[in-house]
């Protein structure tokens, strides 16, 4: 299990395994945000709020973006509409820094909607 939360740490956030590799996208949110991002089935994830968070989305509605209503801290996003639900995303970069020196990090053209680019 590995573990992490926000700054204030009002939202921890459980993983069953640490990522093999995490996203790095560059869609308007994400490069604005600098979340690096782990993807896992709800069921691999806990979430405790201590506080209740706050959630974003935009253009197609289809991620919730969570934040801790406290220090504001992306924590994570779920699926809402999305065609893949049984996906979410953890931002990795609440974990310790050894797990995210550990994992890959893929470049995802988000602001273009392209792929990978490495």
């Amino acid at each position: 299990m590995v573990e992490g939360s926000c700054h204030c740490g009002k939202v921890k956030i459980e993983v069953d395994t640490a990522p093999d590799e995490v996203t790095d996208c560059s869609c308007s949110i994400c490069r604005r945000t600098g979340a690096l991002w782990a993807y896992y089935s709800p069921k691999q994830v806990r979430v405790t709020e201590a506080i209740p968070g706050h959630t974003y989305t935009w253009n197609k509605h289809w991620i919730l973006f969570h934040r801790c209503a406290d220090c504001g801290c992306i924590t994570h996003w779920t699926a809402n509409g999305n065609p893949n639900p049984d996906r979410m995303g953890v931002n990795i970069r609440l974990m310790a820094p050894a797990v995210l020196a550990a994992a890959r990090v893929r470049h995802h053209d988000g602001a273009s909607a392209g792929g990978f680019t490495h």
